[in-house]
C-alpha cells in the first residue's frame, strides 16, 4: 500500500506541475523594461501672450555666474511685503555715512547704563586681565 501510495501522490503531483508549463520557468514572455519610454506630461503655459524672442537679443538665462549662484542660494529679487514697505516707508532715510557714524565708539546712539559703558570699554585682549567682583 506504501508503494502504490507514493506512486498516485508522485503521478499527482506530476499532473499537477504539468499544468504550469508553458516553456520552462526562465522563459516567460514578460515586458522589456528598457523598450518602455516615459512620455513628457503636458504643460500648460503660464502666460499664452508670450511674444518670441527678437534676434540678436540676449538670452534671459544668460546672466552671469556670480548672479546666478545668488539667485539659487537667496532666492533672487523678491518683492517686498506691505507690511516690509510700510516699516521701510516709515523708517525714513538715513544719513549716507550712518554705518562708520555708528561704529564709532564716541557716537552714543543708545543710552546704555554705567555697567555697560564698561563692559563695552573694557580692554580688548584674551581674558588674561579679567576680573570678578562679588557684592559682598
Amino acid at each position: 500500500m506504501n508503494k502504490t501510495h507514493a506512486i498516485l501522490l508522485a503521478t499527482g503531483g506530476a499532473m499537477l506541475l504539468s499544468a504550469c508549463g508553458g516553456g520552462g520557468l526562465f522563459n516567460r514572455g514578460r515586458p522589456d523594461e528598457f523598450a518602455v519610454q516615459r512620455q513628457a506630461p503636458l504643460v500648460v503655459p503660464p502666460d499664452f501672450a508670450l511674444t518670441p524672442p527678437r534676434p540678436g537679443a540676449p538670452r534671459p538665462a544668460d546672466a552671469g555666474l556670480q548672479q546666478q549662484t545668488l539667485d539659487a542660494l537667496f532666492g533672487g529679487p523678491a518683492p517686498r511685503s506691505e507690511v516690509e514697505t510700510n516699516a521701510i516707508s516709515r523708517a525714513g532715510n538715513a544719513a549716507p555715512g550712518i554705518r562708520s557714524s555708528v561704529g564709532d565708539p564716541q557716537t552714543n546712539t543708545v543710552a546704555k547704563g554705567a555697567i555697560t559703558r564698561e563692559i563695552l570699554a573694557a580692554p580688548e585682549g584674551d581674558g588674561r586681565e579679567a576680573q570678578t567682583s562679588t557684592g559682598a
